[in-house]
């Protein structure tokens, strides 16, 4: 295991870290709020008030822009400018530039907040920005590069620990998909139009879709949890060759995957079985490194009993292994015939998001804002594991409900009955998945009832100035 202590006299630039990880707390709130109304909105539409910006169309956007580029995004930055510093044992390269990332991703996040509501957007799911905030996006996103990889030339170690090699192929690989993806001719200051067309548009698009799943919602966070896992645990990675190899073929098959969110349509036809191919041989990597952060237990089980920030950790694992099996087998042309366009992929993006990403990014925050307060640990452990059981509970209950809505959704669609016509309406399957959008809201609540708890807990921490112990950093 490295030794990632403070070398002597080195004072890490953790003013970053500190505004990224507090902003991630805020916008989890924001995002998952946005999310509960929507949710809620399914059930009961009247709470759109007549009013367009309130419709669920356009808060839907800034849902997913929310909590993958304002929650998830932030929690990137804080952590990975966190660890490239005490992995490499030496401050961030250009701080000023570190500076700019962080009002810049604000400005991005505020533009998004401004511009989804009004309706303005380029349609494509997850790069709905339009040309002036992409731009922009370009311009941080780059100096973020800039300063990861910076850190890492001007290091004082020989190693790179694995966790920047995924943190560096996610910085990288985002950079591209976006630009490529986000290619438009603009026709005035708040709309453009793609440069790409038809069914190649489509490809770019879920190219770009699937590997911001697979690079900055999987790689990235992988990253986080090949510090964060090992420091919680007190133990050393179990397989360094394993984080190794997971690495390469990890990033070398997702890339592949995108087609299999375009099965069944005019996509060509080798195209859709190669995505689905790749799909699922990327089980293989994925399991890698969900097995490589558990087995990292070995020898500290008994910790979970007491230590529910650990706790959080690890159950993300369970969670991403549970994803990254669900996601190949979606992937299967048979099976995408029944699930594709139904809740079950609700289900499994939320599997995905608030069991993985979210709960590893909570497991993460909590373990290090008290490192980068001057305390030793959270104000109440007793929150944080009430926090645990809200946030496993809410997600529990909200893609159960889904894989059922999804799967009654699925059959109801492909029901004839002996004549040849279809058994069910569309709006009798809108209304078998009533009680399931209830529990669902249920479920959201839970979780977004938890980032509050979380919320309180911080300020409590970042405000206990000398009532708590100093960590001894270790």
């Amino acid at each position: 295991m490295m030794n990632h202590s403070q070398p002597q006299g080195a004072d890490y630039n953790y003013t970053v870290v500190r505004q990224f990880a507090l902003t991630t707390v805020l916008w989890g709130i924001v995002g998952m709020s946005v999310g509960v109304l929507i949710a809620a909105q399914l059930i009961w539409p009247q709470l759109n008030f007549d009013t367009p910006w309130l419709t669920y169309s356009r808060l839907r956007p800034l849902h997913t822009n929310a909590v993958i580029f304002a929650f998830g995004t932030s929690a990137l930055f804080a952590t990975s400018y966190y660890i490239v510093q005490r992995t490499c044992q030496t401050k961030l390269f250009a701080p000023k530039l570190a500076a700019f990332t962080f009002w810049g991703w604000q400005a991005v996040i505020l533009s998004a907040v401004i511009t989804l509501p009004l309706g303005i957007t380029s349609g494509k799911e997850y790069a709905e920005l339009e040309w002036p905030i992409d731009i922009l996006i370009t311009i941080v996103w780059l100096s973020y590069g800039a300063v990861f990889f910076g850190t890492i030339v001007k290091r004082t170690t020989s190693h790179i620990y694995v966790a920047n090699w995924f943190f560096g192929a996610f910085i990288i690989t985002v950079a591209v998909l976006h630009i490529v993806n986000s290619m438009a001719v603009p026709v005035s200051m708040w709309k453009s139009y793609s440069i790409y067309s038809g069914a190649v548009d489509a490809m770019v698009q879920w190219w770009y879709g699937h590997n911001a799943v697979g690079f900055l919602l999987t790689a990235g966070f992988l990253g986080m949890m090949y510090y964060f896992v090992p420091k919680q645990a007190g133990r050393p990675v179990y397989s360094y060759r394993l984080s190794i190899v997971h690495f390469w073929s990890l990033i070398a098959l997702y890339i592949w995957a995108g087609p299999h969110h375009l099965h069944y349509t005019a996509l060509p036809d080798w195209t859709q079985s190669l995505g689905m191919a790749m799909s699922l041989i990327l089980f293989a990597p994925s399991w890698g490194g969900m097995i490589n952060g558990i087995m990292t237990l070995s020898g500290a089980w008994h910790k979970l009993r007491t230590d529910p920030v650990l706790r959080f950790l690890v159950v993300s694992l369970s969670f991403y292994g549970m994803s990254t099996f669900e996601g190949p087998m979606m992937a299967i042309k048979t099976v995408n015939a029944l699930s594709h366009y139904t809740d079950w992929t609700i289900g499994h993006v939320h599997s995905g998001a608030l069991g993985w990403v979210a709960m590893i990014t909570i497991g993460s925050l909590y373990h290090l804002i008290p490192v980068l307060f001057g305390h030793g640990r959270m104000y109440s452990t007793t929150l944080v594991n009430v926090h645990f059981w809200l946030a496993t509970i809410g997600t529990v209950l909200y893609i159960v409900s889904m894989w059922i809505s999804g799967v009654m959704q699925g059959l109801m669609w492909r029901a004839v009955n002996a004549d040849g016509t279809l058994t069910y309406s569309f709006v009798e399957s809108v209304e078998a998945s009533y009680p399931f959008y209830f529990v669902r809201f249920i479920g959201g609540c839970f979780f977004l009832t938890g980032m509050f708890i979380m919320a309180f807990n911080v300020i409590k921490t970042v405000r206990a100035k000398e009532s708590m112990p100093a960590l001894a950093e270790a």
